[in-house]
C-alpha cells in the first residue's frame, strides 16, 4: 500500500531534503521516524529537494508499506518523535501507481525580502536596507520568463540533468509594506534556478540591469551572464498540485 504525507519544515538546521553522508537532511530525519513508530524499514521519496537551508510551506512524499495503519494516531506519534522544525501535516492512502515526484504537475515556490531589518525575521527572509528597488521594473523583466523554456543561464552549473527546459506559468513580484515576495510556478526547476533568477531581477530593481538584459541572459545559456544567488534562507517551496486522478485509490 502507498501512502502520501504532507509536510512543512524550516530548513535552518537541514542540509537541505536529499539524504547525504555526513550532514543532517530532512529526508534522513522523517526516514528515521516513519522506520521506528511503524516499526519496519521505510523508504521515503519526495516530491523534489530543496537546497540547504530553504524552507517548506508544502512538500510530498510517499512510501509503501505492506498493512493499513491508523492515519491519526500515527501522524500524532511522528510529530512527537520529530523536532519542532518539521511538521507532518496529513497521512494518506493513494492509488499504488501514484508516485510524490513524477505525479506533480506544478511548482511554486516564494522567495521572501524584508525591505529594512528586522530581528524577528533573520531566518525567513533576505533583508535589503540602503537600497530601493524599482518592483515595477523588475516584473517587466520578470514576464519574460514566461516566453522561455530553456534556463540554463539559471541553473547551478554542472548539475547532470536530461533537459533544462521548464515550463514557467507564474513570475511576479508583490510588495506589501515592507514586505517584498517573488512567486514563482513551473512544472519543474532546475537546481539553484530560483535562487539566480531572483539575484538577476535584483540587479534589475538596483538598475544594473534591463529588461533586454534579461532576454540576452536567457538567450545566451550561460549561467555567467545572469546574478548572483540570493541567500537560502528567504526561500520557500510553497505548493505542489497533483491531478487528482493520480492519488485516487
Amino acid at each position: 500500500m502507498r501512502y502520501f504525507i504532507e509536510l512543512s519544515y524550516h530548513g535552518l538546521n537541514y542540509h537541505g531534503w536529499q539524504v547525504q553522508p555526513d550532514v543532517v537532511t530532512v529526508q534522513e530525519k522523517l526516514t528515521e521516524a516513519f522506520s521506528v513508530i511503524l516499526g519496519d524499514k521505510i523508504d521515503i521519496v519526495g516530491a523534489g529537494r530543496t537546497d540547504a537551508g530553504v524552507h517548506a510551506l508544502q512538500l510530498f512524499a510517499h512510501f509503501d508499506v505492506d498493512v493499513e495503519f491508523d492515519v491519526a494516531e500515527i501522524k500524532q506519534k511522528i510529530n512527537a518523535f520529530l523536532s519542532d522544525d518539521i511538521v507532518v501535516a496529513s497521512i494518506f492512502r493513494v492509488n499504488k501507481d501514484a508516485h510524490a515526484r513524477f505525479d506533480a504537475v506544478s511548482r511554486s515556490y516564494e522567495y521572501r525580502i524584508w525591505l529594512g531589518r528586522n530581528p524577528f525575521l533573520l531566518e525567513t527572509t533576505w533583508q535589503i536596507h540602503q537600497q530601493k528597488l524599482d518592483v515595477n521594473k523588475m516584473n517587466d523583466a520578470a514576464e519574460v520568463l514566461l516566453n522561455y523554456t530553456n534556463f540554463k543561464c539559471f541553473s547551478k552549473s554542472k548539475t547532470d540533468v536530461r533537459t533544462y527546459n521548464c515550463d514557467i506559468t507564474e513570475a511576479i513580484w508583490m510588495l506589501e509594506d515592507n514586505r517584498l515576495t517573488f512567486h514563482i510556478t513551473a512544472n519543474r526547476f532546475l537546481r539553484n534556478m530560483v535562487r539566480a533568477i531572483v539575484g538577476t531581477l535584483i540587479e534589475v530593481g538596483l538598475g544594473k540591469k534591463t529588461k533586454e538584459d534579461m532576454i540576452a541572459i536567457i538567450k545566451s545559456e550561460d549561467r555567467s551572464k545572469a546574478g548572483t544567488s540570493v541567500p537560502a534562507q528567504g526561500l520557500f517551496l510553497s505548493k505542489i498540485i497533483y491531478p487528482k486522478e493520480s492519488l485516487q485509490l
